[in-house]
């Protein structure tokens, strides 16, 4: 591992802290060990909570696997969620209790599981009521209503049971149509909780209502009058009820397709002509949600100064690394001053673009060949313990989430024995500047963070060993992936991923790890990238920074183009890298503290990891201490700090 000098430094500083984290992370059991003890009182408490937010959350339901975890959850795949104004104060009514009942419970032992499930479940709950209740965020989310149908319906479909003839039962598909059946009666209600916001002056940024409102509307209209036929079809193939199950799925998606045309046109008269920005978080519900949801005790103002120097610590690596490529390459370039240094690192991703797929099919199957490298690698190693029969899937990421996602990963239902882990890579549509931009040298650092040792054996460590993870340790609150969710899991799993590309990077006897050296460099161009984001992020959402000025910043410090905004008109160069950190400040504008949980959550797995390896000394075994810590589940390691 590259430790900054920097983070050694602040090693001693929280070493202390860190020791009550490993005694519990050390006493994580194994395979052969008891399952960790809870009170009948508070299991009870927890388990109910657990059952009801899955019953009240449809699409988080399919996400976990609901329906292989309790009988009663049966048929929840072929729901939506009930957004309407009672079904939300009625929502409200039991978190307050769930919150009373936890108040009432007898005191447990500090550094227990417990200890560490009630502080999650408490932060859990004060988001969930926080979210609802006091910002009414109902009222303004546009990406929510937009999403949340494609993704249970695309959920579903990966989970489904295969057999000689084709994918999914007769039963699974019927859910599938009751599923598409309800989106009309969903986005009726959705319009009706955007009405109230926009009459209290309770509304959603204009980029919101524009590329996820309008565009992602309109995308859900032909995927559900298309797209999903032509799937279902394939998938359906000759089987006796193949005829009827197709029918149903076209008319249901005939329906859903008219709504959401309806919807994307209900959006474009909605909100008038106003130009104001709406997404800021603010100050003080910043500082709140890093407390309260990603456990880190951190103001704003010190994230702000943090992001900062984590910026310039990875600059100084990746002009140091570029220069060493650039000798290599025969490229005769200049890294003295600041301006030399951003020209120059440009000429070596230009150079290094040369060598770029001819098209989105040879792309794809670059991300498969390393992907398949790294496994190897990883093996060859002794990283982990990798089965045998290991194997990391990419695929196409589906039209209608394109527009969020380059690459991206989602996880089987840890609940249920059937589906896979989706690792998605969004086409370039044979773009070929786009091309150029996932060249050969750019696809493994990517393949690592998404792949192995990343999202796609974090996951399935993780569901290989469910039953040593606590249920609410699952949980998403708020949405899987959108602007209303709590982000508590994405500092557990982003904070691995953005690990797991590091991890590769330990000199195993080659100067690199698994990196070829320009691989290397696009490693330490993603560490900068997430750098980045916490001074992005805490500024946009705080006043610091306007969004031109967060756009302006990332291409010059990611992208390596300095005012990009005044230049993009005259300069192609400079409107390439305003789009991209355009693309990059509207999904960090919409997903306040999302963006931070990739550096903080890794620096802080950093940090366990050396405390660890300072108490063991010689005795340390990292492996040992990579799968203790993955058995935690997905939630920050800062809900155990100082236990």
């Amino acid at each position: 591992m590259l430790l900054p000098r920097r983070e050694l430094l602040s090693l001693g500083v929280r070493s202390a802290a860190m020791l009550g984290i490993l005694r519990y992370v050390s006493a994580c059991r194994t395979p052969d060990a008891e399952p960790a003890s809870y009170s009948d009182d508070f299991a009870q408490v927890r388990d109910r909570y657990f059952l009801r937010v899955l019953e009240l959350n449809p699409v988080t339901a399919t996400y976990l696997g609901g329906d292989g975890y309790d009988p009663s959850l049966a048929e929840i795949n072929g729901k939506l969620r009930d957004f309407s104004p009672a079904a939300i104060a009625a929502e409200l009514e039991f978190f307050r209790e769930i919150e009373q009942a936890m108040a009432g419970l007898s005191p447990t032992t500090e550094a227990s599981p417990e200890w560490v499930d009630r502080s999650v479940m408490s932060a859990q709950l004060g988001f969930l009521i926080r979210l609802y209740g006091d910002r009414r965020y109902h009222e303004r989310a546009v990406d929510t209503y937009v999403s949340e149908p494609f993704r249970g319906v695309d959920w579903q479909i990966q989970q489904m049971t295969p057999d000689g003839a084709g994918l999914g039962t007769e039963a699974e598909w019927r859910l599938v149509a009751r599923r598409v059946n309800a989106v009309p009666a969903y986005l009726a209600t959705a319009r009706v909780n955007l009405e109230a916001g926009i009459a209290a002056g309770n509304v959603p940024d204009r980029r919101m209502v524009e590329r996820d409102g309008i565009g992602g509307s309109r995308a859900n209209a032909s995927y559900f009058r298309e797209t999903l036929a032509g799937e279902a079809e394939q998938h359906l193939g000759q089987r006796a009820f193949a005829e009827a199950g197709l029918t149903s799925i076209r008319e249901a998606g005939a329906a859903a397709a008219a709504a959401f045309e309806s919807f994307a046109e209900f959006l474009s008269g909605a909100y008038g002509a106003d130009a104001a920005d709406h997404y800021a978080a603010g100050e003080d519900e910043y500082g709140w949600r890093v407390r309260n949801c990603l456990a880190v005790e951190r103001t704003p103002a010190e994230l702000w100064d943090y992001g900062a120097q984590q910026v310039a610590l990875y600059e100084d690596k990746i002009f140091a690394v570029a220069a060493q490529v650039a000798d290599a390459a025969g490229l005769t370039l200049a890294f003295d001053t600041d301006a030399e240094k951003r020209a120059s690192m440009r000429q070596v991703l230009s150079h290094l673009g040369q060598d770029s797929p001819r098209n989105d099919d040879e792309l794809l199957q670059w991300y498969v060949d390393t992907g398949k490298r790294a496994v190897e690698y990883g093996r060859e190693k002794a990283l982990f313990d990798v089965p045998a029969d290991y194997q990391l899937d990419v695929v196409a990421t589906p039209p209608v989430l394109r527009s969020a996602i380059e690459a991206a990963y989602y996880p089987a239902p840890p609940f249920k024995k059937t589906g896979v882990g989706r690792f998605y890579l969004s086409p370039t549509g044979n773009d070929p500047a786009a091309l150029a931009q996932n060249n050969r040298a750019s696809v493994a650092t990517t393949a690592v963070h998404e792949g192995f040792p990343g999202h796609d054996w974090h996951y399935k460590y993780m569901t290989q060993h469910a039953d040593d993870i606590a249920n609410i340790r699952w949980l998403t609150p708020g949405a899987v992936e959108d602007s209303s969710s709590m982000w508590q899991d994405s500092m557990a799993a982003e904070g691995w991923g953005l690990y797991a590309e590091e991890l590769m990077a330990e000199n195993h006897g080659e100067p690199f790890g698994f990196y070829a050296p320009a691989e290397y460099l696009y490693m330490l161009q993603a560490q900068l990238m997430r750098a980045v984001r916490v001074r992005v992020d805490v500024g946009i959402h705080t006043g610091r920074m306007t969004f031109e000025e967060a756009v302006d910043y990332f291409a010059s410090h990611v992208e390596f183009v300095p005012d990009a905004s005044a230049r993009r008109g005259s300069d192609p160069a400079a409107n390439a890298a305003y789009e991209t950190a355009d693309r990059a400040i509207y999904r960090y504008s919409k997903w306040p503290t999302q963006a931070i949980t990739y550096n903080l959550g890794k620096n802080e797995i950093v940090e366990l990891r050396e405390a660890e390896r300072k108490k063991a000394g010689a005795g340390f075994d990292a492996r040992a201490f990579h799968e203790r810590l993955m058995r935690q589940g997905t939630i920050p390691a800062g809900y155990l700090r100082g236990t």
